[in-house]
């Protein structure tokens, strides 16, 4: 595998960061929340963080949030289901999530 193939392969694995009140008051604690594809593995979520936000992860603790029902008028749906992934950093570094814009 050339090098921007790799890279390429490690940017897609983390598909958004998730962002609520629970998770922004996380980061003062230096932990991230993160939804990645489900089949990712906590190495290769580790070596995305890293190589993307240019940090040095601490710990990585992973889980697969279930699809949930949801309700739009008369229509059942479901919410497709996800892996989220709670990232600690160390603690020298800091990932902005904000822009500062």
């Amino acid at each position: 595998m050339n090098n921007s193939k790799n890279t390429s392969a490690l940017i897609s694995i983390i598909k958004h960061p998730i962002l609520t009140d629970k998770t922004t008051l996380m980061v003062e604690d230096n932990k991230y929340y993160f939804a990645v594809t489900i089949k990712a593995k906590k190495s290769e979520i580790k070596q995305a963080v890293e190589k993307l936000f240019d940090v040095k992860v601490e710990k990585i603790n992973t889980l697969i949030v279930k699809s949930q029902k949801k309700r739009i008028g008369k229509y059942l749906g479901y919410k497709s289901k996800y892996k989220k992934a709670i990232v600690k950093l160390n603690n020298q570094y800091r990932i902005n999530l904000f822009s500062d814009t």
